[in-house]
């Protein structure tokens, strides 16, 4: 007669080396992460084209940039809750050919009105997409590598940015905006298949279901066989009653997600004044489409720079103190942008620092909460976080058109900029503070 082994999964991953699935599995998300950036920043490093084809002032552009945030918003508040209902998978199959299409069909615009509109609808789905990504991602890492894990993924967004910015340089000057749209929505087509073929669903997921002892003895096999797993049964998370979102504010999580929510705001509230604006910004200051694209890229480069460094540290001191470190590095030098604009290796620098404190920080943000918030809910807690973080973006995106039209200057834009980023250090020290250090990924078992 066989013996019944009961194993905790998480127990069972943090145990092993990283396996050629689990890579496959990070891959896999940093690609559809990737693309996310591409389409996401392609509009910021289009916007000189828009504007002088269409012949735009600063202000009208501003609706073009929020539509898009306005759907990364809604994407990610309806997409969380159904894929902690659903699974990971068909979510982000779901929500990758959503904004593939969206992006093609962007391409029909006649005019400003209708490519709002369609950013509109490709930003539900990319809204849904990312979180989803981050989400999957954490459930396979191991505990002890989990902020790296997970910031390395998240750095796909950042170089998808990049891409954007190389391709609009590419084509600046051709009124040829319209291939970079095609191509970012192309390319999430071919991912598709990839996705629909080689990634399986979360183990944790699926144990948290139960009735699924058989598919996740399946999944851990191909991170390590053991003999172990065969006819094992798999603990199950603790599951609370309530819905997905309200879970959020359950007694031990209220005022961490409360703390969250407000850092999110002001990390996206930054970055995407930057990302949405900065291009613009160099261009009014004389600068040549070309070579406002190309000093843009520098600004997901040292996200991505960032990103990496900060998630290291994450794993080895506490994550709370380096995400304060950094936002206050992004403040620093977002404040220094307006005063190194005439000098280009000082601009490179600051711009380069600016990416490290903004986009770096707020990957790892991402990292921090995709591990406190439990496996019923975690979709859930990472996606609305971001949601919330998205009338942030939508605000920097605005608040950039408004003060270009009401004629401020370069300086005093990047002055106002630097000030989310202080509050950011400020939120995420109140969240240490507040002894909100604790991993829900070792969340509490049941038989």
């Amino acid at each position: 007669m066989s013996t019944v082994h009961t194993i905790d999964v998480q127990a069972y991953v943090d145990g092993q080396k990283i396996s050629p699935l689990q890579s496959a599995v990070v891959a896999l998300c940093f690609a559809v992460v990737a693309i996310d950036g591409f389409d996401t920043a392609a509009v910021g490093f289009i916007a000189p084209a828009l504007r002088t084809e269409w012949r735009l002032a600063p202000a009208q552009l501003a609706p073009l940039f929020a539509a898009g945030l306005l759907g990364l918003m809604i994407g990610a508040m309806v997409f969380g809750p159904i894929a902690d209902r659903i699974g990971r998978k068909p979510v982000l199959l779901l929500t990758t050919a959503f904004f593939a299409v969206a992006s093609l069909l962007s391409t029909t615009a006649p005019d400003i009105h209708s490519l709002t509109f369609w950013r509109l609808v490709t930003g539900i789905g990319l809204g849904g997409a990312m979180p989803t990504a981050t989400t999957l991602t954490a459930e396979y890492c191991p505990s002890r590598t989990r902020s790296l894990t997970v910031t390395v993924m998240f750095c796909g967004f950042t170089l998808g940015g990049m891409l954007g910015g190389l391709a609009a340089a590419g084509l600046a000057g051709a009124h040829r905006w319209k291939a970079v749209l095609m191509l970012g929505g192309l390319l999430p087509l071919v991912l598709l298949v990839f996705l629909a073929w080689f990634l399986p669903e979360s183990p944790r997921y699926l144990a948290m279901k139960g009735g699924h002892d058989g598919r996740v003895a399946a999944i851990l096999s191909r991170i390590r066989p053991a003999p172990e797993l065969l006819n094992a049964h798999f603990l199950r998370p603790q599951v609370s009653a309530g819905s997905p979102v309200g879970k959020l504010f359950a007694p031990r999580l209220a005022r961490g997600t409360i703390l969250l929510w407000l850092t999110f705001f002001m990390s996206l509230l930054v970055f995407y004044l930057l990302t949405s604006w900065l291009p613009t910004l160099l261009t009014g200051a004389g600068q040549s489409l070309r070579t406002a694209a190309l000093v843009g890229v520098v600004l997901p480069l040292g996200s991505t720079v960032g990103a990496v460094v900060i998630g290291y540290g994450m794993d080895k001191a506490d994550p709370h103190r380096v995400l304060a470190a950094s936002y206050v590095l992004g403040a620093v030098s977002i404040a220094a942008l307006g005063f190194a604009a005439p000098f280009p290796l000082l601009l490179v620098l600051t711009v380069l620092g600016a990416g490290i404190g903004s986009g770096g920080a707020l990957i790892g943000v991402n990292a921090l909460t995709a591990s406190f918030y439990p496996t019923a809910n975690r979709a859930t807690g990472v996606s609305w976080a971001n949601a919330i973080g998205r009338t942030g973006s939508i605000f920097g995106s605005a608040i950039g058109g408004y003060l270009l039209g009401r004629g401020w200057s370069m300086h005093a834009v990047f002055t106002v900029a630097a000030l989310p980023a202080l509050i950011a250090a400020i939120t995420i020290s109140g969240k240490r503070r507040a002894g909100m250090n604790g991993s829900a990924l070792s969340e509490p078992q049941q038989a």
